[in-house]
C-alpha cells in the first residue's frame, strides 16, 4: 500500500480513505443491516435475468422493493444506454440550472434525501443519478462489465443525453473519481464543483488479490473487533489513522478489502454506510440502503467498484494537471473523519477554489451527505448565489 500513497496527494481519499473505510467495512458482518421490505414477497423473489441487443445480461430490482422509504417521496425516471436503464430524478423547475448528485460505492441516488427540498427550495433544478448496478438502475450480473471506463462513459454520456447546461455538480466517493476525471478532460461540462469527500486515487502499481482470499477476508473480519461500536475519530489533524489498519503479518490491507468487497458472501452495503456514517441510522433508513440489492446476483457493482482502482493506474498524473488548469468556481465540504490531505491539495492547487468557503464539518463522517445533508445543501445554494454566471 505505501509504495502508492504520495504524501498530501488525493490518493489519500480514496486509497488511505477508503483502506480505513476498509477496516470498517466490518460492520457489515454484523446483523445491523435491516431486511429490504420483509412483507414484500415480490421484492424477494428472485430477478429474472434480461440481456441487451448488445448480449448484455442484467437484472432489475423489483420495484416493491423501494416502496415506502422513508423521506423518498420521489418517482424515478430512466433514461436508456446501450440497452440498460439508467434511474435518476428530477426535481425542481426544468428550466433552472441543473445540479447533479453524484453518489459513490455502495450507496445510490437516496443518500441525496436531504439535501434535494433544500436545493429545489432555493430554485435549482435537481438530478440525482443512480450509477448502472447502484439502486433503481439496470444492474449487469456479469463483474467484467463493471470497468471503469464504463461507468465514466455512462456518466459522460447520462449528461450529454439529458442536454445538461450550466452545470453544477456535488460529487462523493466514486462519484468523485469518475466526476473529477470528466471535469479534467471535458472541464465546459461543469460550470461548479462541489467535492464532497473524495479524490483521485494515484495507483502507481495495480493493487494485487491476495493469494489466500480466505485468509484476506478473516483478517477482515478480525479488525471489527478492534472498532467500537460508537465510530470514533479515524484520522488526527494531520490526516492520520488512529486506529489499526489491519492485522496480518504480510499482503496488502487494500488489496484486503478488494477480496472482501468481491468474495465475502456477507458484504452487506446499507451495513457499511451505517459503520460510515457519523450518527446511528434507523431501522427504516437501514432498509432503504438494503433496498437495491435483496439478493447477491443484485450485487455486481458494489462488489466489483474498490476493485477498479486498479484501473485508475496512470491516470493520476493527467487528471491532477487538468485539475490544476480547472479556473470555475471549485468548493470542497469534508467531514472531519475523513482524511485531510486532499482537502488542502484541491484547495491550494485548483485555481477556482481560491477565496472560496470551503468547510470541514467536525461532526461528519465518510457518507456526509446522511449526517449534515440540508446544512451542505444551504452551502451549495449560497456558493452558486455568489458565483453566479
Amino acid at each position: 500500500m505505501s509504495s502508492t500513497v504520495t504524501s498530501g496527494s488525493p490518493l489519500r481519499s480514496l486509497a488511505l480513505g477508503t483502506l480505513l473505510l476498509g477496516s470498517l467495512l466490518l460492520t457489515g458482518c454484523m446483523p445491523r443491516a435491516a431486511a429490504p421490505t420483509p412483507a414484500s414477497a415480490a421484492c424477494l423473489a428472485p430477478p429474472e435475468v434480461q440481456t441487451t441487443n448488445q448480449g448484455v445480461k442484467f437484472v432489475r430490482t423489483p420495484d416493491a422493493c423501494f416502496a415506502n422509504l422513508p423521506d423518498w417521496p420521489y418517482a424515478p425516471k430512466y433514461l436508456e444506454i446501450d440497452g440498460l436503464r439508467q434511474a435518476y430524478i428530477d426535481e425542481g423547475p426544468r428550466d433552472a440550472a441543473p445540479i447533479l448528485l453524484l453518489h459513490g460505492q455502495p450507496s445510490w441516488s437516496y443518500l441525496y434525501r436531504y439535501m434535494i427540498p433544500v436545493l429545489v427550495k432555493g430554485g435549482h433544478r435537481v438530478i440525482a443519478m443512480d450509477h448502472v448496478g447502484m439502486g433503481r438502475s439496470d444492474k449487469p450480473t456479469a463483474l467484467e462489465y463493471h470497468s471503469y471506463q464504463n461507468h465514466l462513459g455512462r456518466l459522460d454520456t447520462f449528461i450529454q443525453r439529458l442536454e445538461l447546461k450550466n452545470l453544477t455538480v456535488f460529487m462523493q466517493d466514486w462519484g468523485s473519481v469518475l466526476g473529477l476525471d470528466l471535469a479534467s478532460t471535458k472541464p465546459d461540462t461543469f460550470d461548479r464543483i462541489i467535492l464532497g469527500n473524495g479524490g483521485f486515487p494515484d495507483v502507481k502499481e495495480p493493487y494485487a488479490v491476495p493469494k489466500d482470499i480466505g485468509a484476506a477476508v478473516a483478517g477482515f473480519r478480525r479488525t471489527i473487533s478492534m472498532v467500537p461500536p460508537q465510530q470514533p475519530a479515524l484520522v488526527d489533524e494531520k490526516g492520520n489513522s488512529t486506529i489499526p489498519i489491519g492485522n496480518r503479518d504480510e499482503g496488502d490491507p487494500f488489496g484486503d478489502w478488494i477480496a472482501y468487497a468481491m468474495y465475502a458472501e456477507d458484504f452487506q452495503p446499507a451495513s457499511f454506510i451505517e459503520a460510515l456514517t457519523y450518527r446511528p441510522l434507523t431501522p427504516g433508513v437501514l432498509a432503504a440502503y438494503a433496498a437495491p440489492f435483496p439478493s447477491r446476483v443484485l450485487m455486481a457493482a458494489p462488489r466489483t467498484f474498490p476493485s477498479l482502482v486498479n484501473q485508475t493506474a496512470g491516470r493520476n498524473e493527467a487528471v491532477m494537471a487538468g485539475l490544476k488548469r480547472y479556473d470555475k468556481p471549485f468548493l470542497t465540504i469534508f467531514g472531519a473523519n475523513e482524511p485531510a490531505p486532499p482537502l488542502t491539495w484541491f484547495i491550494d492547487n485548483v485555481p477556482g477554489a481560491r477565496g472560496q468557503a470551503h468547510h470541514r464539518y467536525p461532526d461528519a463522517s465518510h457518507f456526509l451527505q446522511d449526517d449534515q445533508g440540508a446544512d451542505i445543501a444551504a452551502r451549495i445554494n449560497r456558493f452558486i448565489a455568489a458565483n453566479a454566471f
